[in-house]
């Protein structure tokens, strides 16, 4: 029973750990958000870059 029970006992260095794990994971996804953020607001700027240098004399593509 001793055995059993002593299995289910977490020390405090694996607790560190799951915390620390926790932790990382939080701090990728809030990178991650960033990221794509940022990836829009550069897409954003190309796109509105590529339209400023087609100007007024833009013609329509051909289907």
């Amino acid at each position: 029973m001793a055995k059993a029970l002593f299995g289910h006992v977490v020390t405090s260095a694996e607790l560190r750990v799951v915390e620390e794990n926790a932790f990382l994971r939080t701090k990728v996804r809030r990178l991650e958000q960033e990221l794509e953020e940022l990836r829009a607001q550069r897409d954003a700027a190309i796109a509105h870059e590529l339209l400023s240098m087609t100007g007024d004399a833009a013609e329509p593509a051909l289907a």
